[in-house]
């Protein structure tokens, strides 16, 4: 018989803030009410509704594919890249993701006033770099200089323009029931060699950041299985939100095995030691993709066969049971659900 002066109180994440919190940020429970309640609704339109990585338009006879983005990393350098290649790679991969080739980018800095100009170079030199080995041409800018104090050393928006070939048509919606899962590689690097640089975690190896640009990958991919569904950069709120997003668009269950997820020792160690999931650390160099069963081995040995995806591997499937609800079965066989991202563990990573 339950006291009637004594009340459970479940601890149901928050959502109904009047003032933007760090979370809102996080690519979790706290961005999508952002996205449903403010800005769908001044700006929904049959296309952006679509909520994919990237803006696929009809033009003169072809398509378009067109992105943005924004980079607010801390520290903004950081073992295995900076701020400037984690902007090109972040705009190249949105749009690799959607099928596109790559083309152009633009940049606009925030800088704050008393940044070395030392450090601005080195952000240049590197976004110079990063633009070579995704063969794509930064071709327009801004800068704009804030009071020191009112920014955080350098902030870098980007948007991003690339041609989709004909017959390439992915969607977060196109998953369906019998698909396989395909992971290109580890998870969790990017985060974690951000958190271990600016907590100072000692390691017993560096862990560097993944940020890697992924249009060859992507087009290898889909020149080899063309049935593709639908592919995802992992990015904001990790592989968690990424299954997630498609398990809701697509209307469908997702059940994956931990097991098979490819995890460096370093990043399951530092994720046991601060209780962190690493289904829900950023990647900024991994790529999943949805595929029929029949095609599941050709794509991950197509995959492997990249120095970007060689640990490729399959870690799941799409369901008709249970849609919108991702599962995850553990190592010892039980089966957890693995909601959205609800807070933010990880700020400020890309």
């Amino acid at each position: 018989m339950t006291d009637p002066g004594f009340a459970l109180d479940c601890p149901v994440p928050r959502t109904g803030y009047d003032r933007i919190v760090m979370a809102h940020g996080g690519g979790g429970r706290l961005s999508a009410d952002l996205l449903q309640k403010v800005f769908l609704p001044a700006y929904g339109n049959k296309i952006l509704s679509q909520l994919e990585d990237q803006a696929t338009l009809d033009w003169e006879g072809g398509r378009l594919a067109f992105t943005t983005d924004a980079f607010v990393v801390r520290p903004i350098f950081f073992p295995g890249g900076d701020i400037g290649k984690l902007a090109i790679n972040g705009t190249v991969n949105d749009l690799a993701v959607g099928g596109a080739r790559p083309l152009y980018i633009s940049a606009a800095f925030i800088l704050e006033e008393g940044l070395p100009i030392e450090d601005l170079e080195r952000i240049v030199a590197s976004m110079r770099d990063a633009c070579r080995a995704a063969k794509v041409v930064l071709v327009t800018g801004d800068t704009k200089v804030v009071d020191q104090g009112k920014g955080d050393k350098v902030f870098i928006a980007t948007s991003g323009i690339g041609v989709v070939p004909d017959g390439v048509t992915l969607s977060i919606r196109g998953a369906r029931p019998g698909d396989r899962i395909v992971l290109s590689g580890t998870i969790g690097d990017h985060g974690m060699a951000i958190l271990s640089q600016r907590e100072g975690i000692e390691l017993e190896s560096t862990l560097e950041s993944d940020t890697a640009p992924l249009g060859e990958l992507a087009q290898n991919a889909l020149r080899a299985c063309p049935s593709i569904r639908l592919m995802r950069d992992p990015t904001r709120g990790g592989l968690a939100s990424t299954l997630n997003e498609l398990a809701q668009a697509s209307g469908v269950g997702v059940r994956i095995e931990e097991e098979r997820i490819p995890l460096r020792p370093e990043v399951k160690g530092a994720c046991e030691i601060l209780g962190l999931d690493p289904l829900y650390i950023a990647n900024e160099g991994k790529l999943v993709a949805v595929v029929p069963d029949k095609d599941s081995d050709r794509l991950v040995e197509t995959l492997r066969a990249h120095p970007l995806g060689r640990n490729a591997v399959v870690i799941g499937e799409i369901l008709a049971d249970g849609p919108g609800i991702v599962r995850a079965k553990s190592r010892i066989g039980g089966e957890r659900i693995v909601s959205l991202l609800a807070g933010e563990p990880l700020p400020r990573i890309c």
